[in-house]
């Protein structure tokens, strides 16, 4: 059987599913109206906003570089020793989004005083590391700042 749906929102030929009356509503497709339905899902409580991730990548920085998972990430260019571009399947929207990032030096220094610091490129400013299709980062050492391939790298953008 197939679904149809008229222009009065009437849906047919549904044989089981989540509408009870066949017919969605403005309010039911309006996501303020929806707002604690979505937050209680997100499992946030509260009135402030929710901003979602827009990309992020979990990869490999030493040898060839490899992403082991992402969101909305077509690949890393690496550019050097501890010197990534992040490439984004959809642009963000604008250049004021939000990074955050985290590495790991090796498995050695797991447990390293000194750990491996996500970080824009040295001697830049963010609007020469942000763009709406990419963003770039270094890894570097933070006891002598000097550039580091880390065995994990993660990144986050939010906007």
């Amino acid at each position: 059987m197939s679904i149809t749906i008229s222009g009065d929102g009437t849906i047919t030929g549904i044989s089981s599913g989540g509408l009870n009356d066949g017919i969605i509503t403005d309010d039911e497709l309006n996501l303020s109206a929806n707002a604690s339905n979505i937050k209680t899902a997100l499992n946030a409580s509260g009135t402030a906003p929710i901003y979602a991730c827009r990309a992020w990548v979990n990869f490999n920085g030493t040898g060839t570089v490899a992403i082991r998972a992402s969101g909305n990430v077509t690949g890393i260019t690496d550019n050097g020793t501890g010197d990534y571009t992040v490439n984004f399947a959809t642009a963000m929207p604008d250049v004021d989004y939000a990074v955050t990032g985290t590495a790991m030096r090796n498995s050695t220094y797991a447990s390293d005083a000194n750990p491996v610091v996500v970080a824009l490129k040295s001697n830049t400013t963010y609007s020469d590391n942000a763009t709406t299709s990419s963003f770039s980062i270094t890894t570097h050492w933070s006891a002598d700042a000097s550039n580091q391939d880390p065995i994990a790298v993660c990144v986050a953008f939010f906007r």
